[in-house]
């Protein structure tokens, strides 16, 4: 059964994630020709948003793991906890980016949920590494240096 939960909390997340990634990709990649500024304010707002959609997406597995813990009471973090929700929002940030410190670590059947946040947090920083690579082309490449002349 707990396992169970888990992989709904893990599918439930994957698609929420994907599609708030989607939803503020397509917001930071119109949002340059909507504002008429400069092409570095541009590219400033559109890594601005970039980096807001990943924070907003380590933040719902942070959530997700509060949930599992103190609400379904499976599993939870252990090593150095000092029992706030920064806990969670710090094992979820290490997690998301991959990053793996080590001294939070999940315990149950939260550490599924862990796993396929990497995967999912590496997928979508990779997403967001090609859309940035794309836009700035557009910007500052030969395309964009056509469309800039007068």
């Amino acid at each position: 059964m707990a396992i169970g939960i888990s992989i709904v909390f893990s599918l439930v997340l994957v698609v929420a994630t994907v599609l708030l990634h989607y939803e503020l990709l397509q917001f930071a990649g119109t949002l340059p020709q909507r504002l008429t500024v400069p092409t570095r304010p541009s590219i400033i707002i559109v890594i601005s948003v970039v980096l807001a959609a990943h924070i907003l997406e380590a933040c719902l597995y942070a959530v997700a793991y509060y949930v599992l813990q103190h609400h379904f009471g499976m599993g939870g973090l252990s090593g150095h906890i000092e029992g706030d929700a920064l806990d969670y929002l710090y094992f979820s940030m290490a997690t998301y980016t991959t990053l793996g410190i080590g001294d939070l670590h999940p315990i149950g059947v939260m550490r599924l949920l862990a796993a396929v946040e990497s995967l999912n947090g590496l997928v979508l920083i990779g997403w967001s590494a090609s859309f940035t690579y794309l836009t700035m082309e557009e910007f500052w490449g030969p395309r964009g240096a056509e469309a800039r002349r007068p």
